[in-house]
């Protein structure tokens, strides 16, 4: 158990039989009131953001979350087949838990598996990852006024706005967090 006062970013919970991830943290102490402590937490199982309000004091269960080394083989159209890097057993896990995830991930490369006693709750990226662009579009001449920009189809099927000066077959470095460009790998 630990006590609602001492919840940091990044610290996982169990609350009202779900499993959360806090992401920011307030607290409010008038002096007529027992302090409110508000978390805005996301949802492990469903991706959803909230905000959950307790009573300074209150205890949660801590979650304890468990990470192991996959590598990614294929999907078959419904899942994406991953196999356990020290005891290679395959795990299936529907297509859909993974469409953001499936933006950066390569047949054959090593990813992160967050799981919950036993329950898989899915793939944690790096912050960052290399791709190679495999179509851009050429750049048009006298558009630098600003930082111009072009569209640029990943390797993964991702396509993202890159700078004028990207050519196809070149390895970039995208954020994983809101999918854009961020230098050349």
């Amino acid at each position: 158990m630990i006590i609602v006062n001492d919840l940091k970013p990044g610290i996982t919970i169990e609350y009202e039989n779900n499993i959360y991830v806090v992401l920011d943290i307030s607290h409010n102490k008038t002096a007529m009131r027992q302090m409110i402590v508000k978390a805005k937490a996301k949802n492990l199982r469903t991706g959803t953001i909230i905000d959950l309000s307790f009573t300074g004091g209150d205890k949660v269960e801590q979650a304890r979350i468990d990470k192991r080394e996959m590598q990614y083989l294929y999907d078959d159209g419904t899942n994406c087949i991953f196999m356990d890097n020290e005891t290679y057993e395959q795990l299936e896990i529907p297509m859909e838990k993974l469409t953001w995830e499936l933006n950066f991930i390569k047949p054959n490369s090593n990813v992160n598996i967050s799981m919950y006693e036993g329950e898989v709750l899915g793939v944690i990226l790096p912050d960052k990852v290399e791709l190679q662009i495999v179509e851009a579009e050429p750049a048009v001449k006298g558009d630098t006024a600003t930082s111009a920009t072009k569209n640029a189809k990943l390797e993964t099927g991702l396509e993202i706005r890159v700078p004028l000066f990207i050519n196809n077959e070149e390895m970039i470095v995208v954020n994983t967090a809101d999918g854009k460009y961020s230098g050349r790998a």
